[in-house]
């Protein structure tokens, strides 16, 4: 298109030194006109470098159809403003990449429905004091940047859109622009970047999209403002900030991101409120580094794509979040390293397919009044330096509700943990922690589950309709006080003195093997001395692993001395001859048939499978084939991590634990679910399959679970299923058994049965319902305990009971049976 003609239509009130008229080019119409004067071009391609240094107005000529006029100079800037003039309609085209193609370095100019087309080193440049309008105007510039706002530069842009870029879209480098309803897409590096000391952005309705690389990028001291703009479809994080960057983001969107959402470290903050975060490949919040920090209040991160925690805060970093929602997302929130902490309010985390609050290596976490359901893991406080509290806080429908490891000691305080598939509470590997109120409702495992001797305090807890028990406590259990349960669940009720659980130690003194038997409202009764129906404890005060083993004809007779398991029993004695004469044999010089140790336990709650275990453990040590005998028990939380590479080291752990001894895996099928997906319960089985084959003489490896389930277990892992010798089934008590339970228990707490109550429990244990939830010996400790609790009520009528009135136990102390029944 050839050059056209200039129009100058005279504006001022003195025509003395210039007049209107038509001039051959751009340049000469410039050098007459004056502030006011109008300046109609004629459609055409105008080969000149423009300088607008008068508050003039340079538009097409009427009726010229927008973008016809073209000002594209062969090099250099094509067009520099100096004035507060007004621009309208103009297609501007640059060459040099060192230039860009419109420059404002003064005034407060107005353009609009300008475009801009180049291959200059930045589309549109705002510098120096100039505050431009702009209005719907679009910029193309695939060899840098888009918008570039710099030195004391600012102005509003309104409507305008940058198409593509080579570089960041916009870019604020001492700059202060605010966008309104800008999109900005097909960047590349940054849609947005705000960068160094006393820069800053404001931008309303905003959309930033498409970009090969971030969508808003904050750094080096520099702020921002995004209020109801959304940040989609990027390939690297949606918003990152670095280094004392300040970030406010209100009703905003940002969602279809690959890697972090949110990104922020090096003493960075970020106030959200009122956003949306969702579909991103890693962290929807991603916090690092002491001093940065994120404050977020009504937001909502949602449906992550990826495997990663949606909130990681780490290395002294810190984060509050205040009425949020996270939700659908692999782990909810993970707290790492001394010095991180988090702080939730009145939020909810659900649907998480792993944990929703993990607290690690010295974090800690403050919930208050949150409410968790639907995750694998309420909350886990993972080891020592660990820990922080909940408050008020209810955690529904997970696999456990908190657990406490290696060292951890939270603070909770009337938490309550309702329908989970496993324990409410779970403490192991030398966990603390401090329970204050909290109470479990309808757990299908444990209400309150302490092993290995944990050192946890529990005051005035509270369980109720537990399947497999209120309380279990190992070895040397916790500090306990005024904790009580109801009758409901199948498992033990033992408790020790001042309402804690058997195992359990008084909070003056050491540890007490005592019963104290719950009524229906709760409320202690007599305290008795206890132990385990069908179980053989350790000697109290001493750790497994520190015991003399014992020889192997010691310990066959106390495994003769329990109640029914006679197949079991056989079993294990045909296994031991085996070795033994194996090991004979080798001494003589002669082959030996290679057994393999390695056992699978089948059959219900409750029948002496973790009693067998250990006695196993010991007659292996006895026999020379282990080096110390002692038993780990694990189950599929110890063994699973939340994230890739954790659980292959954790189940090392736990494996490495058990060198020399027996690693006992209760629940073993729940490492392979029928549902697996992506559950790394599947990365667990085939570590422990080649730690089995390399180390085959230094642990012996025992699974257990119901028997359809570990029948299913075998059959879909044939791996696992090959490294056993033999499955021994662990048959559910007869009502003779549990009879013979409930005498031993009378006999060894110095009890008597009086007349006809043997007959009548016979009676009672043959009526009693045996659904999935029957529990076997511990039914017949319950049934014992509760027995108990009904003799305490009536002899304590009497004002000087005798020695007989003490001890005897008749039918009128049976519980009733179940209304079922």
């Amino acid at each position: 298109m050839a050059q056209g003609t200039v129009q100058v239509t005279h504006g001022g009130a003195s025509r003395w030194r210039r007049r209107s008229g038509e001039y051959p080019t751009l340049t000469a119409a410039l050098a007459v006109a004056g502030d006011g004067d109008v300046l109609s071009i004629a459609p055409g391609t105008y080969r000149e470098n423009l300088v607008l240094r008068h508050a003039v107005t340079l538009r097409g000529s009427e009726g010229t159809v927008a973008g016809s006029v073209r000002i594209a100079p062969l090099d250099g800037v094509a067009l520099t403003v100096r004035a507060s003039a007004v621009v309208q309609d103009l297609y501007l085209e640059g060459a040099d990449r060192t230039a860009p193609a419109l420059l404002v370095e003064e005034g407060s100019p107005e353009l609009t429905g300008l475009r801009v087309h180049t291959r200059s080193a930045t589309g549109i440049e705002v510098r120096g004091g100039a505050r431009p309008l702009v209005r719907r105007c679009t910029v193309e510039n695939p060899a840098g940047a888009g918008i570039s706002v710099l030195d004391g530069g600012g102005g509003v842009f309104e409507e305008c859109e940058v198409v593509a870029a080579g570089q960041a879209g916009v870019s604020v480098r001492g700059g202060h622009p605010r966008l309104e309803r800008c999109r900005i897409h097909h960047a590349v590096g940054a849609g947005i970047s705000v960068t160094g000391e006393g820069s800053g952005l404001e931008a309303l309705g905003c959309e930033v999209y498409e970009v090969k690389g971030a969508g808003v990028q904050v750094a080096a001291r520099a702020a921002a403002r995004l209020t109801d703009c959304a940040v989609h479809r990027t390939s690297a994080d949606g918003i990152t900030l670095d280094t004392d960057a300040v970030l406010t983001l209100t009703g905003c969107d940002i969602h279809d991101i690959p890697e972090n959402a949110v990104d922020l470290r090096s003493r960075s903050v970020l106030t959200l409120s009122r956003t949306t975060v969702r579909r991103f490949g890693r962290n929807g919040l991603s916090v690092w580094d002491p001093g940065t920090r994120v404050d977020a209040e009504s937001c909502e991160i949602h449906d992550s794509t990826g495997d990663y925690p949606a909130v990681w805060v780490s290395d002294g970093a810190t984060a509050s979040l205040d009425s949020c929602r996270l939700h659908d997302v692999p782990d909810a929130l993970f707290v790492l390293d001394r010095g991180s902490r988090v702080d939730v309010v009145d939020s909810d985390l659900s649907q998480v397919r792993n944990t929703a609050v993990s607290v690690s290596d010295g974090a800690s976490v403050q919930l208050d009044d949150c409410r968790i359901r639907e995750a694998g893991t309420g909350a886990w406080f993972r080891d020592h330096g660990s820990g922080g509290a909940l408050a008020n806080c209810t955690i529904d429908a997970v696999q456990t509700g908190v657990i406490v490891t290696k060292g951890a000691d939270p603070t909770l305080e009337r938490c309550t943990v309702t329908s989970a598939a496993e324990a409410g509470f779970y403490v192991s590997a030398g966990g603390r922690g401090t329970f204050t109120a909290c109470r479990v409702t309808g757990s299908s495992g444990f209400g309150f589950h302490v092993i290995d001797g944990c050192r946890t305090t529990l005051t005035r807890c509270h369980t109720e309709r537990c399947a497999r028990g209120g309380y279990e406590f190992a070895e040397d259990g916790p500090l306990a006080e005024g904790c009580t349960g109801d009758e409901a669940g199948t498992g033990p009720a033992a408790r020790a003195a001042g309402g804690a659980p058997a195992g359990a130690q008084q909070a003056g003194g050491g540890q007490r093997t005592a019963t104290v038997v719950q009524g229906p409202a709760g409320r202690p009764a007599d305290r008795v001395p206890a132990s385990r129906a069908g179980e053989v404890p350790d000697p109290a005060g001493t750790p497994s692993a520190a015991r003399v083993p014992r020889g192997s004809g010691e310990v066959l007779g106390q495994l003769d001395a329990l109640v029914g398991l006679d197949s079991v029993k056989r079993e294990v004695r045909a296994l031991t001859d085996m070795i033994e004469v194996g090991r004979r044999r080798q001494q003589a010089g002669l082959k030996a048939a290679s057994v393999r140790r390695h056992l699978v336990f089948t059959g219900s709650p409750g029948t002496g499978k973790t009693t067998v275990a250990r006695l196993y453990g010991e007659i292996l040590a006895s026999l020379g084939v282990l080096e110390r005998g002692h038993l780990v028990e694990v189950s599929r939380v110890d063994l699973v991590g939340e994230h890739i590479g954790s659980t292959a080291i954790r189940t090392q752990e736990a494996f490495d634990r058990a060198r020399g001894g027996v690693l006992f895996i209760d629940e073993a099928y729940a490492l392979a679910p029928e549902d697996s997906g992506r559950d790394f319960g599947r990365e667990a089985i085939d570590t422990l399959v080649k730690l089995m084959e390399d180390h085959r003489d230094a642990v012996v490896v025992i699974v257990a679970g119901y028997t359809e389930e570990m029948e299913r277990f075998l059959t879909v892992n044939p791996g696992v299923a090959s490294r056993f010798s033999r499955t021994i089934t662990f048959g559910d008590y007869g009502p003779p058994e549990l009879l013979r339970i409930v005498e031993q228990q009378a006999e060894e707490h110095e009890y008597r049965l009086g007349e006809g109550t043997g007959e009548a429990l016979l009676k009672y244990f043959t009526e009693l319902p045996k659904g999935p939830a029957f529990g076997n010996g511990r039914t017949a400790r319950q049934t014992f305990e509760a027995m108990v609790e009904r003799h305490a009520g009536r002899v304590a009528q009497l004002a000087d009971p005798d020695k007989d009135e003490l001890t005897l136990l008749f039918p009128e102390d049976l519980p009733a049976l179940p209304s079922s029944c």
